[in-house]
């Protein structure tokens, strides 16, 4: 039974959503080109994304990297905080997690959850699980933690003890449901819900749906959104027309109008209470001695370009439940 924990088979099968969503699959890309780009310069650690990510031949633009290094910061942040309060006896849901590599930089630190979970579209899932088959660094861990003889696998899916990966589109919850109780998904355990860049690419239905489900789903539970706000100026709809001209529609917009509007969408969902800063209010909380040694990596030209880009970005958490546990509490 070893043989089949140290050599678990892939099996390519097909999804008919992924021929629907490459745009919104080419933005995964993307950030995670542009997050390894950050760490080769030496924004922050991460040793694990140089597994997952080819790094850029293309040189990034400081404003972006500070902008990764502020959104990396804040959701880790939050996150820290939520299993903090938990003392780790929860689980975590990442949404549309792409090549992020939170599961292994959380265990260096210790502060791994009873679960963790990760859920985005079968192709990228694929793509990962190749990754993690090929690469010790990354599928040790998880073995390592392992209970039982054998892995639950295929080629949209690992379930482990302590971690899974789940092929599955967001937008369609039964489904999405299903598979997170078949790799024994609790809705007991307090749960912490990430989702980053993921909601505006749905309908504001859609993504109400989602949110609903979450608020109602656990008995105490956070969500985290990062994504993109202020978007009815003019650089707003830059952002926009720029995102079209590569296929890739902003579905959601209409929700990123302002902070208000963000927390509305989180409250209005079932959520108890709700908070949303941009960020470059995130920036200006950042610790004086980690902006000194992040602005000395590269100079930036013109402060207002890091200004304007920061203003149309946030990040939002709201909580359910957990009074005992002190979960409103948390804030960055």
């Amino acid at each position: 039974m070893a043989a089949s924990l140290r050599r678990p088979s892939f099996t390519a099968c097909s999804s008919p959503t992924d021929t629907d969503d490459e745009g919104v699959r080419g933005t995964c890309e993307d950030a995670s080109i542009c997050k390894r780009f950050a760490v080769s310069i030496g924004y922050w650690q991460d040793p694990y994304i140089q597994h997952l990510v080819r790094l850029s031949k293309e040189r990034k633009a400081p404003e972006i990297n500070r902008g990764y290094f502020a959104r990396v910061h804040g959701v880790s942040q939050l996150t820290k905080a939520f299993l903090r309060k938990t003392e780790c006896n929860c689980q975590i849901l990442n949404l549309g997690a792409g090549m992020d590599t939170t599961f292994w930089m959380l265990k260096d630190e210790d502060l791994l959850p009873r679960k963790y979970f990760e859920i985005d579209f079968p192709m990228i899932v694929t793509r990962k699980l190749h990754s993690i088959k090929l690469k010790p660094l990354l599928s040790k861990p998880i073995l390592d933690l392992h209970s039982e003889d054998t892995l639950q696998m295929d080629g949209h899916m690992l379930d482990s003890t302590r971690y899974a990966i789940i092929g599955a589109d967001l937008r369609d919850i039964a489904d999405l449901e299903e598979k997170l109780k078949k790799c024994n998904m609790s809705t007991q355990l307090p749960t912490l819900l990430i989702a980053e860049c993921v909601l505006v690419y749905m309908t504001p239905e859609q993504s109400a749906n989602l949110l609903k489900w979450a608020a109602n789903s656990f008995e105490a539970a956070m969500f985290i959104n990062y994504e993109q706000v202020n978007m009815g100026d003019r650089f707003g709809q830059i952002m926009i027309e720029n995102l079209r001209r590569r296929q890739c529609d902003l579905a959601g917009v209409e929700t990123c109008k302002s902070l208000e509007s963000q927390r509305e969408r989180l409250l209005s969902s079932g959520w108890e209470s709700a908070s949303a800063i941009d960020m470059m209010e995130v920036y200006s909380r950042l610790p004086r001695a980690e902006v000194i040694r992040i602005e000395a990596l590269e100079f930036l030209d013109e402060m207002e370009l890091l200004e304007q880009l920061m203003q149309h970005y946030c990040l939002c958490w709201a909580t359910k439940g957990g009074s005992e546990l002190g979960l409103k509490e948390i804030t960055y």
